[in-house]
């Protein structure tokens, strides 16, 4: 292997060695069970035998028209909250919103919501993120999370709620014109 080396005010110093680099990253954490058992139970507790595709009770109680969606949003939730435990930087926190908020937006449609649950497990992506980002080395230390990343976490809840309301308001809006214009 090549000796290579980079000057550092005036003295030349070795780079580091892949092995070195190697060490400085963060492995991923192990993430508490309670964690790993709602997101299985939400995505991929089911088996369509032949088939091999899993499911979970996000796309089964999803299938509920109205509230489903939302209803395991709030489960979602509190996966996403669990993260500022463990110290996921905000972009993360960010990205694990998306998550969230494109698996109630699309699962909100009929039918192709219900697929689309199928094939999106945003809370298995979420549990995923939190592994590979956690800046804690262990469940043990994920106690406590800064103030900042609560409050960050509450924005991002807080915009989840008001597009689910103002996504009421335009259902009601349009079954008002619907009903306006052809009367049962």
């Amino acid at each position: 292997m090549k000796d290579e080396r980079r000057i550092n005010n005036a003295e030349i110093v070795p780079a580091p060695q892949a092995e070195t680099i190697e060490r400085a990253r963060p492995s991923a954490v192990e993430v508490e069970r309670n964690l790993e058992l709602l997101s299985r139970w939400m995505d991929s507790a089911f088996r369509i035998p032949g088939l091999g595709l899993r499911f979970g009770l996000d796309s089964i109680i999803g299938l509920i028209p109205g509230i489903g969606d939302s209803a395991t949003s709030v489960v979602s939730l509190y996966i996403l909250a669990s993260a500022v435990r463990y110290r996921v930087p905000k972009v993360t926190l960010l990205r694990m919103g998306l998550n969230i908020g494109l698996d109630w937006a699309v699962g909100a449609l009929p039918l192709v919501g219900d697929a689309f649950d199928v094939y999106w497990k945003s809370n298995q992506r979420n549990i995923e993120l939190i592994r590979q980002r956690a800046t804690v080395s262990s469940s043990a230390e994920a106690r406590e999370g800064r103030m900042s990343d609560w409050l960050f976490v509450g924005l991002i809840a807080l915009v989840l709620i008001a597009i689910l309301f103002g996504s009421l308001a335009l259902t009601v809006i349009i079954l008002r014109w619907l009903f306006s214009y052809y009367p049962l």
